[in-house]
């Protein structure tokens, strides 16, 4: 945890919109020793089911997908304003074709088996406890269906337990 210090879920005081909405998270998995991120603007933090939980979700065509599938655990990390370049590269570029996370300048470390970036100004790892797609007959605002979804690529959500919050000291 090299200058990380870890807080509670309850100490956590950044807007959520600012944090995922505006300056995008990193979710990263691992899956047969191989490390998978992808860039990620959708997603939030809550309670559910008695515990401290992040949400995410990632459509079908992902790469960083079968990462989360095949992992119980996955890491979100924030990184400051420096890194919009590598954010918005990440995002574009999948793993299956380069070594995006080398290219982008990124350390990978690990927290109980759990990959996460040493450049971040947080981390929140995270244990699977929950997974479902997204179907259409479920959308109340039909609007959004056809808007977000014409491409039919429904995304999966995952609600995970947050097991630790580590932020740069």
């Amino acid at each position: 945890m090299n200058n990380f210090k870890e807080i509670k879920p309850e100490e956590l005081d950044k807007s959520t919109f600012k944090l995922i909405g505006k300056d995008w998270m990193l979710i990263t998995a691992e899956d047969n020793n191989k490390v998978n991120t992808m860039t990620a603007s959708w997603g939030g933090f809550g309670v559910m089911f008695d515990k401290n939980v992040a949400y995410i979700v990632i459509r079908p065509q992902r790469y960083t997908r079968k990462f989360v599938d095949n992992s119980d655990t996955f890491s979100l990390t924030f990184l400051d304003k420096t890194f919009k370049k590598q954010l918005a590269y990440i995002g574009t570029v999948s793993g299956r074709d380069e070594d995006k996370i080398s290219k982008a300048n990124l350390t990978i470390q690990h927290e109980n088996n759990t990959p996460y970036f040493k450049e971040g100004n947080m981390v929140i790892i995270c244990k699977k406890i929950y997974a479902q797609d997204f179907k259409p007959e479920c959308f109340i605002a039909s609007d959004l269906e056809q808007k977000i979804y014409p491409e039919k690529d429904y995304h999966r959500l995952y609600i995970a337990e947050i097991e630790k919050i580590l932020v740069r000291e």
